[in-house]
């Protein structure tokens, strides 16, 4: 008779990242409940999460590889040896005769922190070539940027425990009530409890934008006008925090001479919204304790999504409302571990531990590290242009894990072209297709 098991594990629908509890009983999962001991979710599911038994379950579950002897034959089950053996062969020969940088390695944010190391580590230290990166870099790379060149590394400076601290949410292009449902639970017990305000900027009119004590419904496009009309107002309130900005933060002259023409009769024309809108908001920020801003595509998403990052980030360094519990600026992600493959390196312009693979200094400590005489320093290829170079013939053999670019990457003609050009395509995944 088979054993009722419980295991732990993580919804993969969000970027919250849900702890779930799996009942399963032999090969079959009986039910999915959030797990209490979680700090992200504390046993709360969305929809989502709370279906997930009914979503997943062996059937189209691949328990052995699939192997297709040439392009056009169909694809077979196959042993692991030979398969592992072939694998190794096929990118032994690439790799010799049309060198490292002939193979790139493609991954996902539903990859563990684990994962996306060894991953990481099989392109750079044994392949050697820098093409790694992920789906990540479709999302968030304007957040990675922003963060970089205002706070010198990738790094998030909030935590989810800070929402029980704020006393203003900000939330700019996102519908945190559906694409964060259990976040956005949370904002909902903290408002329900205590004098809080919410501020949503959003040119739609979403769930999250119908709750809010205000919403600015900008033109889309426009958000760095917005937030640099409120920067200028923020300085005519004398609202700056000024032995903050002494410790701290370099060029406010700088970044003051640069909105001195967006004032908020100005931003108001170009954003579409009142002026009085834009200098009640700004009021607000000014006058709270605690401002918390959470921020997803709306922002990245963009040809400008660095410079609305950036324009956020500023508002935060100048009031001071960062580096202590219930503010600063929380870029929220698509999938539960994005954040994780960018600690561990898992972009092309990256290595472990927020190492940049273009400094000599890094790529010698994270070779001696693995054991390896040295890690190349040819500049990696990005998602995009990784596919590019797929379908020019210059790049011959493509790892994908976890992920189905043909879906997911912009110009699906393009990705189709490139995989049929490829001389070898692994795809890592734990499903077939279902019919």
């Amino acid at each position: 008779m088979s054993v009722t098991k419980k295991i732990k594990s993580t919804c993969p629908y969000c970027g919250v990242g849900c702890g779930v509890v799996i009942e399963a009983k032999g090969n079959k999962i009986i039910q999915v409940v959030g797990d209490a001991e979680h700090p992200a979710n504390a046993g709360k599911l969305c929809s989502k999460g709370s279906h997930l038994a009914q979503t997943a379950g062996v059937h189209g579950r691949l328990e052995r590889p699939m192997f297709r002897r040439s392009k056009h034959s169909a694809l077979l089950s196959h042993d692991w040896t030979a398969t592992e053996t072939f694998v190794a062969q096929e990118l032994a020969r690439i790799i010799h005769t049309h060198g490292p940088d002939s193979v790139a390695f493609y991954g996902s944010g539903q990859l563990l922190s684990e994962d996306y190391y060894v991953f990481n580590k099989l392109a750079r230290a044994v392949v050697g070539t820098n093409n790694i990166d992920t789906n990540s870099r479709l999302c968030m790379s304007s957040a990675v940027t922003a963060y970089k060149m205002s706070l010198g590394a990738d790094v998030v400076p909030c935590q989810y425990s800070d929402i029980e601290a704020a006393d203003l949410f900000f939330i700019a292009g996102s519908n945190t009530a559906w694409a964060h449902p259990i976040l956005y639970r949370r904002i909902e017990a903290v408002r329900a409890t205590r004098q809080t305000r919410s501020i949503v900027v959003d040119p739609r009119g979403t769930t999250t934008a119908s709750e809010a004590d205000l919403h600015l419904a900008i033109l889309p496009g426009t958000d760095v006008a917005l937030f640099q009309g409120m920067l200028h107002a923020l300085i005519e309130l004398q609202a700056e925090d000024a032995e903050f900005i002494a410790q701290h933060v370099d060029n406010v002259e700088a970044l003051k001479e640069s909105v001195r023409d967006m004032n908020p009769a100005r931003a108001a024309q170009v954003c579409g919204v009142a002026e009085a809108d834009i200098r009640r908001a700004a009021l607000w920020w000014a006058e709270s304790k605690n401002v918390l801003s959470l921020y997803c595509q709306g922002l990245n998403q963009s040809t400008s999504g660095t410079h609305k990052n950036l324009a956020l980030i500023n508002l935060h360094l100048l009031t001071g409302q960062i580096a202590r519990p219930g503010c600063g600026p929380f870029s929220l992600t698509g999938q539960p571990n994005a954040m994780g493959g960018r600690e561990v390196g898992a972009l092309a312009n990256l290595l472990p531990g927020h190492r940049e693979a273009s400094n000599a200094e890094h790529r010698a400590e994270v070779a001696h590290y693995w054991g390896v005489a040295d890690l190349p320093h040819r500049k990696g290829l990005t998602a995009v242009e990784m596919f590019t170079a797929l379908a020019a013939g210059k790049i011959k053999a493509i790892w994908i894990a976890c992920t189905n670019p043909a879906h997911s990457m912009p110009d699906s003609a393009l990705i189709s072209k490139a995989l049929q050009q490829a001389e070898l395509v692994i795809v890592q995944e734990a499903f077939a297709q279902a019919d």
